[in-house]
């Protein structure tokens, strides 16, 4: 029996409808940008699997720097303890991310990354006495799956039948020339109810790819912290060099108050989630009274092995050789745009750094439930590429040790879909 009929028996995927999917694929193990299925059939990962495997699958630095972890401490309740592998993590992150931040609070993913940054948010103004517990976020963002991290995040099919249980949230225009006035506007005049502002700095990732300009969320960054709102930047999916420089908020002036972290923080190898603060917030949770406790945790908070892999992360992201592939592979991006201008098919073509997305035509707006992802979806996957399109979004993400050959080989196979679909 298969991995895929076995599978079949026993596990409910996500993100998937188990009546009508295609059976899953049987993969035994990775290597650099590659993964293989039972039958050794190689498929190149240009997606780097749900946008965490960004120094490739398999990496035998990482690998060692586990299991030497292993050998030492695998696991510690983190509440009265603590380990080296936590204050070394937290010690070189603050290192790397804007100045402005001053304390780590680790976590397990993404979201809950995310349901911690606003529960710091809200109790700051509860801890204070205050009453302020409206959130800002983005029309089409998208922070998560957990209860707090879905009422930040659009409304749509994903959160249809919870709608009713999700807090309150103002949901405003990606900002821009023209509507970048009215955006403060609207922000001054909530200001005395609002407890933060939230965002993914400069892509909307599952909203579709969406991208916008450093220079506008700048302002609005400023005028939500005049206006004594505090600003929560989601860097799960474009941190660790996604957007061409370490992290999207890099391209900015001002800095956010609450930073979000998962996905490349461990090269994929783990899963850990970090929420980063100012001094200013984390003051607010000091007392006598131990009310005003941030209380949050997890069992696995800042579990030793997860903190070893994303120092071993670090370590190879801090390597130029990483700054020469990421810089290589949004050069090659670049080019490959030019090769789609055009193109009758491609409604919309959109790059920051490594991240690539082509919005295909399809007569209608686009959708993340368009029939022309599951068609695209086999397509590439018959010719040994993973790319999982949002709806009739297709985009590329590559791990940073990709070739060039096999860059050459994505974009080939993408303008002959083109061609064939």
């Amino acid at each position: 029996m298969t991995l895929s009929e076995r599978d079949l028996k026993v596990i409910w995927h996500p993100y998937t409808q188990m009546q009508t999917a295609a059976p899953p694929v049987g993969i035994v193990r990775g290597e650099g940008a590659c993964l293989y299925d039972e039958d050794n059939k190689c498929y190149v990962d240009a997606v780097s699997s749900w946008w965490v495997n960004i120094h490739g699958h398999a990496h035998p630095y990482i690998a060692a720097k586990v299991a030497e972890q292993l050998q030492k401490l695998e696991h510690v309740i983190f509440a009265g303890f603590t380990h080296q592998s936590a204050v070394e993590l937290a010690e070189r992150l603050l290192q790397i991310i804007p100045n402005n931040q001053r304390k780590v609070f680790y976590s397990d993913n993404g979201s809950t990354a995310v349901e911690v940054a606003i529960k710091m948010c809200l109790q700051y103004w509860y801890n204070r006495g205050g009453q302020r517990t409206k959130i800002i976020a983005f029309k089409n963002a998208y922070h998560g799956d957990t209860f707090g991290a879905m009422a930040v995040s659009a409304r749509s099919a994903f959160t249809n039948a919870f709608e009713k249980l999700l807090f309150e949230v103002e949901f405003i225009d990606l900002p821009n020339q023209e509507n970048i006035e009215e955006l403060k506007a609207r922000i001054t005049a909530l200001k005395n109810e609002t407890a933060c502002f939230i965002f993914e700095p400069l892509v909307l990732g599952s909203g579709g790819m969406l991208m916008y300009e450093a220079a506008y969320l700048d302002e609005l960054i400023a005028h939500c912290q005049a206006e004594n709102i505090f600003t929560i930047a989601d860097e799960v999916f474009t941190g660790f060099g996604r957007t061409g420089k370490a992290f999207a908020c890099d391209y900015m002036q001002r800095q956010p108050d609450i930073m979000c972290f998962s996905k490349g923080l461990t090269g994929g190898t783990m899963a850990l989630g970090v929420t980063t603060c100012t001094q200013h917030i984390y003051d607010a949770f000091l007392s006598d009274d131990r009310l005003k406790t941030l209380f949050h945790g997890h069992s696995f908070t800042a579990n030793p092995v997860a903190c070893a892999a994303a120092l071993a992360s670090m370590d190879l992201f801090g390597d130029p050789l990483t700054a020469q592939h990421i810089q290589r592979i949004t050069e090659s991006h670049r080019q490959f745009v030019l090769q789609l201008q055009g193109q009758q098919r491609i409604k919309a073509v959109r790059q920051t750094g490594t991240i690539l997305a082509m919005e295909w035509e399809t007569g209608s707006q686009t959708s993340y439930f368009s029939n022309l992802r599951d068609t695209l979806y086999q397509y590439f996957l018959n010719a040994g590429i993973i790319l999982r399109p949002l709806g009739n979004v297709v985009y590329i993400l590559p791990p940073y040790c990709i070739t060039n050959e096999q860059l050459n080989y994505i974009y080939s196979t993408i303008l002959q879909a083109l061609q064939t679909i």
